[in-house]
């Protein structure tokens, strides 16, 4: 399916991947800044923003964050961003208490990797580490959780771009009812 409303948003969509190889060259700060901005802007539960992000530059800091997963791409991204949680602040849904923490972050996280493209760069979302080892490393206060770290820079030169294996837009939507 082809939706010409929003051309230049569909290109950035589609273009988007899970980038595991990058170019060792400096994210500037301004660039950080404009793709924050754009996470800074998402939505949320009633507006609570229960989140805070961690901003990893140096070989150092991303060792830390890296060696809690243990994929040596991570650390080789220029630029490691710790999307934290603060379940606390969040809205809890009155019917059955649901905490939408991982629902807000996950939305500001996903504004944050399409920010990226825009600028070129690449991202991979991470939540396959040691969550309490990277809480401790990162000095987090009680009650903030990491949620999920995400790589960012330049793709490599010749990076391998996966190909999408979307499920068929049919398979997905339902009219009505299930």
């Amino acid at each position: 399916m082809k939706i010409e409303s929003y051309p230049n948003f569909y290109d950035v969509v589609r273009g988007r991947y899970s980038c595991r190889e990058y170019s060792p060259a400096p994210v500037s700060r301004h660039d950080i800044m404009a793709v924050m901005d754009a996470v800074r802007l998402a939505p949320s539960a009633c507006n609570r923003q229960p989140w805070t992000f961690v901003v990893l530059e140096t070989p150092e800091q991303r060792q830390l964050a890296s060696s809690t997963y243990g994929r040596a791409f991570a650390a080789q991204a220029p630029v490691i961003i710790v999307a934290c949680g603060e379940h606390d602040k969040a809205w809890h849904r009155a019917s059955d208490g649901k905490d939408h923490t991982d629902v807000d972050v996950a939305i500001a996280v996903e504004h944050l990797c399409l920010a990226a493209a825009t600028f070129g760069l690449g991202t991979c979302w991470i939540c396959n580490f040691d969550a309490p080892a990277l809480a401790a490393n990162l000095g987090l206060p009680e009650g903030v959780e990491p949620i999920a770290m995400i790589t960012l820079g330049y793709p490599a030169e010749g990076a391998k771009v996966p190909e999408k294996n979307r499920k068929p837009i049919d398979e997905i939507v339902r009219w009505g009812r299930y």
